[in-house]
């Protein structure tokens, strides 16, 4: 089998030595979850002897991972796949990258990880003793979306593996490449030239953590009389400022608008968040995020009006901004005279198979109404009463309720962490936090 520009070797006597070091694993940004502590083994395989100018290959076994997999999840079969580095030394300096299959057996709940070897293949440049220290490492895990977990060490850590290389008549280069590539494949990382420098890193996730960003209410929502034939109600872009129940973040702001087209007695209310609401944290599927918004009604009325979106049409990329679609529903007055309506809590519905996971997000403080109407009190409106969900077209919800013209499911009101909805990653528990921060407008 040939690598690069001589033979590939295993054939001298193989080395294989334990190599323990402490380990923090940073789970997958979007989880909210602090780092895990641990301690990593691993048994580095090479040939003890090779000559300059050949290309040899070495393996990387994950004895231990930094931590088990808690009493969460069960991870389904080849689902996992690790990456690596290994830091290389003594006659030549480089980093050789490693790369794993994505092959593993069904790794139960409260169990230990089990990695497949990683393999690597490194060029021999230069005669001397060389040495290979494994590094940093990288689990992705695929299902049910792809998600990385960074483990690097804490500690000096130890070589695994040393390499007497002599002279072979192959001549010695500086500055070689590592082309290692993470991309997926089944097969070993790239070739390695000692002497070289890294060219490629694992990829880690992106930060979805979210902010507390404080934006500024402007000042007075707009007034529509709904006399001389007007149906068009535009309402006024305001500033709200949302504290999120976990896993969501600490709280996040936008800017919203509620537009209203009058349809006999009742109004069609349209809701409209900021463009790029949020960095998606990780690759999700058309469908999986779903938003809602209880809309607020005050004034002559009381009560609130459920309006929801419908789910992403396209699937989403890791890091890329997200547009929440707008939100629709029906509001049925409940009282005669100017009633004002102001945005609420702001829920987001992510859905992956059987599992659901819900993040209300409630409004800090105080916000400005975007709209106000002069409205007329129609049988079964709004007054007193608040949202408990109606079926679609403006039926009466009954008990003096808003007709919301929308569906409605209790669970996108209440916190719901459905099991299975967190996975380990690599000794790591992922929660899904789908919020960077509510930024720009429409």
């Amino acid at each position: 089998m040939l690598g690069g520009a001589g033979m590939l070797l295993a054939a001298s006597p193989a080395q294989a030595a334990d190599i323990s070091y402490k380990t923090e694993c940073i789970p997958p940004p979007i989880s909210g979850l602090p780092p895990v502590q641990g301690t990593t083994k691993v048994q580095l395989t090479a040939p003890a002897e090779a000559k300059v100018g050949d290309t040899v290959e070495v393996v990387w076994k994950t004895v231990e991972a930094a931590s088990r997999n808690p009493d969460v999840l069960d991870l389904e079969k080849d689902t996992v796949k690790p990456t690596g580095t290994i830091k290389v030394g003594g006659a030549a300096t480089g980093t050789l990258q490693m790369e794993g299959p994505r092959q593993n057996p069904p790794i139960p709940k409260n169990s230990a990880m089990v990695l497949p070897d990683m393999k690597g293949t490194l060029k021999l440049e230069k005669a001397g003793e060389i040495t290979l220290t494994p590094d940093a490492y990288n689990i992705n895990v695929s299902k049910p979306i792809s998600t990385d977990t960074k483990c690097t060490p804490k500690e000096t850590v130890q070589p695994g593996a040393t390499i007497k290389v002599t002279d072979g008549g192959g001549s010695t280069t500086a500055g070689g490449t590592t082309t290692g590539s993470t991309t997926g494949s089944t097969t070993a990382g790239g070739t390695t030239t000692a002497g070289g420098t890294t060219a490629g890193t694992t990829a880690g996730g992106t930060d979805a953590g979210g902010t507390d960003s404080g934006g500024t209410t402007t000042a007075g929502g707009t007034t529509s009389g709904s006399g001389g034939g007007q149906t068009d109600f535009p309402g006024k872009e305001v500033s709200v400022n949302f504290a999120c129940t976990s896993p969501g973040p600490a709280g996040i702001a936008s800017k919203v608008t509620i537009n209203a087209k009058k349809s006999g007695g009742s109004y069609a209310l349209t809701v409209k968040t900021a463009k790029g609401v949020m960095d998606s944290p990780a690759a999700l599927p058309a469908g999986a995020l779903k938003p809602s918004m209880d809309v607020v009604i005050g004034g002559a009325d009381k009560g609130s009006v459920k309006v929801t979106g419908p789910a992403n049409a396209e699937p989403l990329e890791q890091g890329k901004p997200v547009d929440l679609s707008d939100m629709t529903g029906t509001y049925k007055p409940g009282a005669s005279g100017k009633s004002t309506l102001s945005p609420g809590t702001l829920t987001i519905d992510v859905t992956l198979g059987s599992s659901k996971i819900n993040i209300p997000c409630k409004v800090k403080g105080s916000v400005t109404p975007s709209l106000e109407l002069d409205t007329t009190a129609q049988q079964g409106g709004a007054s007193g009463g608040t949202t408990t969900g109606s079926t679609a077209g403006g039926t009466d919800s009954g008990g003096g309720l808003a007709a919301t013209g929308a569906e409605d499911n209790g669970t996108l009101r209440a916190l719901g962490l459905v099991a299975g909805t967190a996975i380990l990653l690599g000794g790591a528990v992922f929660t899904f936090t789908p919020w960077r921060r509510l930024r720009g407008t429409r």
